[in-house]
């Protein structure tokens, strides 16, 4: 990502809206589709062939260890971002076809394989997918980080939101129509053929501009093994920390990374429990979530890129941070009113549009921090670390909110990302005061290479 000149005045909302038609910010939109694609797959509607099959709960219940390929992707994000791909179309082209290649063989693969005669191999398969799909995002965000400019890094964080959730509707639901009417093995195949998308993408979409120290090599006269091992390791491996620990405020961005959806989280780990202990039946909590779900979290990031176009990434950090507090309140409304479908519908669609523009502010920021020698690498490892901040500490809310009662625990955790928002406020006085420009989030995180 090349970074750009701040400008003087705020983007106009027309303007702001019109960058959704740019072509690459288009083009995000398929590789998100197909990003979001594998992972029901693997994940709810494997649960369902399975449940189907006759399998063991406990069985069903022990694939879900494939989604840890997903937390895990930053341990194999040097590779990607170092070594040549096997297809030789360019570092993010030819390893973005290269793994969706091996991608679409192994769903093939796993569609065709029975649950009832070979549970393990279909285990291995699912394995093989997640960490396919895993590796297919490195490159994903990393071409997606480095083709866009700063200003239109907004929009793209939130096609990438919108693609992935479209995506993952299609092997989701879509997948089980499909399913229900001609059989698992053609769900899987034609989840498989909606991965062209992306080829497709990949094919004739460009290849973004490469720093030169990103295809460095050992010097000459290092020829043992040990040697180009050991300068491959302080390139690939220690080079995307020590490059990020040289931004200015370095310590207090990943405290603001790993704070910002923690209150988010907490709540959204309580918000089914708590529709249960107000009356609300699977059921009811079902239609609602699948009526108002998917398509109000797109329009949340949808809204949120226009917001960061319009304001900058620092202010709508802020901004989108607030916006997502308050939708925790809603929690608050719901836990007072009782069984009442009107609040449940408001609680769930408030929650989506605020998480959603919360996540594209968040992936903005985080996009516009990661230095072009290091994109895939720094990525992954400061994603892993809002996830972290969200889960880890999101799954003490049922301790808490048995502790304190629902109305305090949801009180909580509107309040509990608010440390985020005062640093992302300070680092941006701070940045005013040393430019008398308006700053960027690259220019306060120090200057990314060229």
């Amino acid at each position: 990502m090349q970074d750009q000149p701040p400008n003087k005045h705020p983007t106009d909302w027309r303007h702001s809206l019109a960058s959704y038609t740019d072509r690459h910010v288009l083009q995000v939109l398929a590789l998100g589709f197909s990003s979001g694609l594998p992972m029901m797959l693997t994940y709810l509607t494997l649960s369902a062939w399975l449940a189907t099959a006759g399998i063991k709960r406990s069985a069903i219940g022990a694939f879900a260890l494939t989604s840890s390929f997903y937390a895990l992707k930053f341990l194999w994000s040097p590779l990607i971002d170092r070594l040549p791909p096997p297809i030789p179309w360019g570092r993010r082209r030819g390893w973005g076809l290269t793994l969706q290649v091996g991608l679409v063989a192994a769903i093939l693969a796993l569609g065709s394989t029975d649950p009832r005669r070979s549970l393990g191999t279909m285990a291995i398969l699912a394995g093989v997918v997640a960490f396919l799909s895993a590796s297919q995002d490195i490159v994903i965000d990393a071409w997606r980080i480095e083709i866009l400019p700063l200003e239109l890094q907004g929009p793209g964080a939130a096609m990438i939101q919108a693609g992935y959730y479209l995506g993952m509707l299609a092997s989701g639901a879509g997948a089980l129509v499909i399913a229900a009417r001609f059989g698992w093995f053609a769900a899987y195949g034609i989840m498989a053929a909606l991965l062209a998308v992306s080829m497709l993408t990949f094919v004739l979409g460009p290849e973004p501009d490469v720093s030169p120290k990103a295809s460095n090599r050992p010097r000459a006269g290092q020829t043992t093994a040990w040697k180009t091992i050991e300068e491959w390791f302080a390139t690939a491996v220690i080079g995307p920390f020590s490059d990020f620990m040289r931004r200015p405020y370095w310590l207090l961005i990943l405290l603001v990374i790993l704070d910002y959806k923690l209150g988010e989280g907490m709540a959204a780990v309580m918000s089914t429990p708590l529709y249960i202990a107000v009356g609300f039946t699977l059921n009811e909590i079902a239609v609602i979530s699948k009526l108002f779900g998917p398509f109000t979290v797109i329009v949340g990031a949808l809204v949120g890129g226009i917001v960061t176009v319009r304001f900058g990434l620092l202010r709508s950090l802020i901004i989108c941070g607030i916006i997502q507090a308050l939708g925790n309140l809603t929690y608050v409304l719901q836990a007072v009113g009782g069984h009442k479908i009107a609040y449940l519908a408001f609680c769930v669609t408030a929650q989506n549009v605020t998480t959603g523009m919360a996540g594209t502010a968040l992936v903005s920021y985080i996009s516009s921090l990661c230095s072009s020698e290091f994109t895939a690498t720094q990525y992954a490892l400061l994603a892993s670390l809002a996830l972290l901040g969200r889960t880890v500490v999101g799954s003490t809310g049922g301790a808490l909110s048995e502790a304190i009662g629902w109305v305090p625990f949801f009180l909580l955790t509107t309040v509990a990302s608010l440390p985020a928002l005062v640093l992302v406020w300070w680092i941006d006085r701070r940045g005013s005061t040393q430019s008398d420009r308006p700053p960027t989030v690259a220019s306060l995180a120090g200057e990314r290479n060229a």
